[in-house]
């Protein structure tokens, strides 16, 4: 990360006023990043996706449109786009015609005055017309069983419920090599419109924008439980690139702002410290499924849960959303066909259960 840093070109003295750590951090970022934010409008957007930094000058190297739903990284692209005349326009497949995506829905924040981020190239990126409208207005997450799959292997499904999420809602994810780039994105708009999170959170509609999902409508932490894990695990397992940091110096030079993440990923972990403790404990555990394990009632008013497993299980532990061991119990007692946990306190927490040379990690939550 730090040789990331140094590459990336932010101006001298650019993150000086950045000396806090928490949320105090985000926000000096965020009147950073605000100062010089000039906003070009929406048209403007289609001249600046043929700048180089938009083209693809970093896998085949031929400069057609890198789109995050088309390219394919380690093989032949099932399709280009090389001239601005394949803006959108109409579509009914892939690789007809490319637009604007608002990776943050317009949705979310339409109910009010949307200049500039409706026009905001930090989050707005250049996608497949078709793809966009598949993914529509869905939050991103870890699918599951997908409904669909774009050619380049994107997809839409029900979340896949586990050690980092509750949720089971439909969400969209992209492929591996872009999930760090959507993160960092989502962490930009959280810091950049951070005075404008809860007026957003409480506007939109569940419904007509199911991304509202990713946000807890505050604004420092920003993101819901059920999303905040997810993004940091894609921003720490795919780190900058050089495409996000051409991107950055380009978009900078458009309208007079960067996005601090790219320039300093490790920013992410001083301002959500807790959450990253959490997935940099989550990362350690072996993901191996025992099978059929149930934690129930969850979540609980009882200070208490039960653990319903066809395994044996040898090891429980119960673990703080910050990373600490609140409980650990050794051969714990199997009686009336459940493994019991009491005397736990109200608040969020992971069970981490082991059984031999498996593990899995189920979140608990006690009222």
């Amino acid at each position: 990360m730090l040789s990331l840093v140094s590459i990336a070109q932010a101006p001298a003295n650019y993150y000086n006023n950045a000396t806090g750590t928490g949320y105090a951090l985000k926000t000096q970022l965020k009147t950073i990043i605000t100062s010089g934010h000039n906003d070009q409008g929406y048209n403007s957007l289609w001249t600046l996706y043929s700048n180089t930094a938009f083209r693809d000058n970093f896998y085949e190297n031929d400069g057609s449109l890198l789109d995050l739903y088309s390219e394919n990284p380690t093989g032949v692209d099932p399709y280009n786009y090389t001239s601005t005349n394949q803006q959108c326009g109409n579509y009914n497949a892939e690789g007809i015609c490319y637009n604007r995506e608002h990776l943050v829905p317009q949705s979310y924040f339409d109910e009010f005055q949307i200049n500039p981020m409706k026009n905001d190239p930090f989050h707005v990126f250049p996608s497949d017309g078709k793809v966009n409208g598949d993914r529509n207005n869905l939050g991103f997450g870890i699918v599951g069983t997908a409904t669909y799959t774009s050619q380049n292997g994107s997809k839409r499904g029900s979340m896949s419920a586990g050690a980092y999420s509750t949720f089971t809602g439909t969400v969209f994810e992209p492929i591996d090599a872009f999930k760090g780039d959507v993160a960092r994105a989502f962490f930009y708009f959280a810091t950049r419109y951070e005075s404008s999170m809860g007026s957003f959170y409480n506007a939109a509609n569940s419904t007509t924008c199911q991304a509202k999902a990713m946000f807890d409508g505050s604004t420092n932490k920003v993101f819901s439980d059920d999303f905040i894990l997810v993004l940091i695990k894609w921003h720490l397992d795919d780190p900058v690139s050089p495409i996000e940091i051409a991107k950055n110096n380009a978009i900078y030079t458009y309208q007079g702002n960067r996005n601090p993440y790219i320039d300093n990923p490790g920013y992410v972990c001083q301002i959500w410290s807790t959450q990253c403790a959490t997935v940099n404990t989550l990362s350690t555990t072996d993901f191996a499924t025992l099978s059929k394990v149930s934690v129930y009632p969850n979540p609980s008013s009882e200070n208490k849960v039960k653990i319903s497993s066809e395994n044996t299980i040898d090891e429980i532990q119960l673990i703080s959303v910050n990373g600490q061991i609140i409980q650990q119990i050794n051969k714990p007692t199997f009686e009336n066909n459940n493994y019991s946990v009491e005397n736990i306190p109200s608040g969020f927490y992971f069970l981490r259960l082991s059984s031999g040379n498996q593990t899995v990690v189920k979140k608990v939550i006690v009222n």
